[in-house]
């Protein structure tokens, strides 16, 4: 025992001296001093992870090659650096890590979110953009957003002058959004069919969001496996798979029935004619996989980026102010908000921009995997290593943008859309980007528009808002935001009549 002591800090030394000396012949990105034996840098990780890793970044370099146990990590927190991964290496990054998450809740590796490159992946992909998320798709199915956002005014106008929960608000409107889109169907608020299957869908979310929250060891020390999380993910993908296929089966008696005309036709009617044409490779099980990354993908997202927002312009009252004088000037009071109009919107474009910023939907894009040996900013990067862009932190750079954590939306004005190169991009890039972006801007761009041309908007209390971020991949607010509302005397008489 007396020997062990006196050779581990020699043998410590020697591994430290050793992995140094080969990292720098093998030109590898620097890496932060020390790398453990067997858990390498996982010890550095604390939540929330998009800030922890910012700092580390801050210590030792924009590009950094970080061991998580028997993976190799790649952590990208410069535009430049994030550039070459997403332009010249785009491809070799195309990959997705196979971790536990991708096996049970995305069909093994095969749905939109975790497929590999490659022939089935281009095709899924070319489905969701060109099928389910283009331009014309999501405008024969704006009805859908406009009523959603109408039936949310309409109960908040009946009960105003009573505080609000804005969070619980957005998640039921963007969820009954994407259900009607995909399904036909609501599942919150009123007006729901079903309550039995709508509490079902709801335990099954619910469910969904608990398990893919949870971090699981065994991705990075593989012989640490959590059997307690594995059986929770079989669970909850069991659940999944049967409401969806019921789903399904339910729209198959509908089409013996009729057809639906073009413009109120659901996503899932859309890829069920698909089938008809190629039912070997549109399966039941390709089918569901695409429908359920569009809710899982599409609703935290949208409705954290409108807490977010609305939480902004409440500490913000002279830009809240500054927003609604651009919609009177430009819509007027005879008529609500359309999406057509946020062309003419500037200044509320902007506000979106700056919160898109400022808070962006997923701080640590999803992590991508180089199917190939590369270079980054000269440096080696060796095949079947996890890159991880933190969008957080390139976003709130000092270095990059003026004061970044104070909210300044019109450091985007005359700028096109909402990127500005490699440094602003919410969304991802390259052919991992976010197929989702043109819906989730119609979404927040219609709630928020709506809700601040409606009503006139107070912080409960004379504090401000509580900003801190909360856990989560999709990083919500810490503290649900709850607001005082009540009805504009300009636009009071159109809400009366709704």
């Amino acid at each position: 025992m007396e020997n062990l002591f006196v050779y581990l800090p020699i043998f410590l030394a020697l591994y430290v001296l050793t992995k140094l000396f080969l990292d720098k012949i093998q030109s590898l990105p620097p890496s932060p001093f020390p790398s453990l034996p067997i858990i390498g840098h996982l010890y550095l990780l604390k939540r929330p992870i998009h800030r922890t890793l910012s700092k580390i970044s801050k210590r030792h370099g924009p590009i950094l090659l970080l061991q998580f146990g028997c993976r190799r990590v790649l952590l990208v927190s410069s535009p430049s650096a994030a550039e070459e991964c997403f332009t010249k290496n785009d491809i070799i990054f195309a990959n997705r890590p196979r971790m536990l998450i991708g096996k049970h809740l995305g069909y093994n590796f095969t749905s939109l979110a975790w497929a590999p490159y490659g022939d089935h992946w281009r095709n899924l992909r070319r489905i969701a953009s060109l099928e389910i998320l283009s331009s014309t798709r999501l405008q024969m199915l704006s009805n859908i957003r406009v009523d959603e956002v109408k039936t949310l005014i309409r109960r908040l106008f009946h009960n105003q002058n009573q505080p609000v929960d804005l969070r619980t608000a957005f998640y039921e409107l963007t969820m009954n959004v994407m259900m009607r889109m995909i399904a036909g169907k609501r599942y919150y608020g009123y007006n729901i069919g079903s309550s039995e299957e709508a509490k079902r869908f709801k335990e099954i979310h619910l469910e969904t969001f608990k398990v893919s929250a949870q971090s699981n060891v065994g991705d990075f020390l593989p012989w640490i496996k959590s059997r307690r999380l594995e059986k929770k993910m079989i669970n909850c993908r069991r659940n999944r798979d049967e409401f969806m296929q019921g789903l399904l089966e339910e729209h198959r008696k509908r089409r013996g029935i009729g057809f639906s005309s073009e413009k109120t036709k659901t996503l899932i009617e859309v890829l069920l004619a698909m089938q008809e044409t190629d039912p070997e490779y549109y399966s039941d099980e390709t089918i569901k996989g695409l429908m359920l990354v569009l809710i899982s993908a599409g609703t935290d997202t949208s409705s954290n980026t409108m807490e977010w927002a609305l939480s902004l312009l409440l500490n913000h009252p002279e830009v809240l102010k500054k927003a609604q004088t651009e919609i009177d000037n430009r819509v007027g009071h005879s008529r609500l908000i359309d999406e057509s109009d946020m062309a003419q919107l500037p200044y509320l474009r902007v506000i979106i921009n700056e919160t898109l910023r400022m808070y962006p939907p997923v701080p640590m894009l999803v992590p991508h995997e180089s199917s190939a040996a590369c270079t980054v900013q000269g440096y080696n990067i060796p095949r079947g290593t996890t890159l991880m862009v933190n969008i957080w932190a390139i976003q709130n750079d000092a270095k990059i943008w003026e004061d970044p954590r104070e909210f300044r939306p019109e450091r985007f004005e005359g700028l096109d859309g909402a990127r500005d190169g490699f440094k602003m991009m919410p969304f991802g890039s390259g052919r991992r980007g976010c197929p989702g972006e043109g819906l989730g801007l119609r979404i927040v761009g219609l709630a928020i528009g709506s809700l601040i041309q409606c009503f006139d908007w107070e912080r409960i209390g004379e504090h401000m808002v509580d900003m801190r971020e909360g856990m989560g991949v999709t990083m919500p607010k810490a503290q649900p935001l709850r607001a005082n509302c009540w009805p504009r005397p300009t636009i009071r008489n159109l809400l009366s009549s709704m």
